[in-house]
């Protein structure tokens, strides 16, 4: 079974409760802010894509009153900010593979940041597709594996639609095509179990693992600095940490 990991490679900052936390929040009015302006308006009975926004949005803790402030600001007919998915991809410290995606409104502002993070900490930012062939995007699904039979739950899942399932420390992860995430997750919530994380992600083919205490820190760093920038809405490596 898989032993690709975002849960495990990203460990170090779900110490950073409070940073997460805002940053979910940035990450999820944008989302929302897209969806409205692209979706068909403010109302989520009729605009679907906002409906399934709010939806993850609260999954994951987004407080109701900041869902709340968001519609009635564009229901009362605000104009929607003009934001816009990028990707930008490059090499860490000997030669991690790092891809970056961005929800930005100011493009010349996101790149000089994240070029700065890459050049500041021993990497280099590359041309679009220089490292994304190392990686296959994937729906991952991350539920508490405590108390839980690994091979019931992974029968469970492949019979739900998954296409590969992967122990990691205390967590399960399942993985979807992309475009059955979110189906297999509403079969897997039916089922009880308690969700982490679900989204689709870029998962590596192959992991760099780094033996320099050096490299270590600074691609610590680099990743802290991408992670907390507010237009950085996910960073994905092959570091095996």
């Amino acid at each position: 079974m898989s032993g690709h990991s975002k849960w495990k490679n990203i460990a170090h900052k779900k110490g950073l409760a409070d940073a997460k936390k805002a940053k979910i929040f940035t990450k999820y009015a944008r989302e929302m802010v897209i969806a409205i302006r692209e979706g068909g308006g403010a109302d989520p009975n009729s605009n679907s894509r906002l409906q399934m926004i709010i939806a993850k949005a609260k999954n994951e803790n987004v407080p109701n009153d900041n869902i709340s402030r968001i519609l009635q600001k564009y229901q009362s007919g605000a104009q929607a900010e003009n934001y816009e998915y990028i990707n930008y991809e490059g090499y860490g410290p000997a030669g991690v593979a790092v891809i970056v995606e961005a929800l930005t409104d100011n493009r010349n502002r996101t790149v000089s940041d994240v070029r700065h993070y890459f050049d500041k900490y021993g990497g280099n930012l590359g041309a679009s597709g220089c490292v994304s062939w190392q990686f296959k995007k994937k729906g991952v699904i991350v539920i508490e594996s405590e108390g839980l039979d690994e091979d019931e739950v992974m029968l469970q899942a492949i019979e739900a639609g998954a296409g590969d399932f992967s122990v990691e420390g205390d967590v399960f992860e399942i993985y979807t095509e992309p475009e059955d995430l979110d189906a297999v997750l509403a079969s897997i919530r039916k089922l009880g179990y308690v969700v982490l994380e679900s989204e689709v992600e870029m998962v590596p083919e192959n992991y760099v693992r780094l033996t320099g205490e050096e490299d270590i820190k600074n691609m610590q760093k680099m990743l802290e600095l991408l992670e907390e920038n507010d237009d950085v809405q996910n960073v994905w490596h092959n570091w095996e940490e």
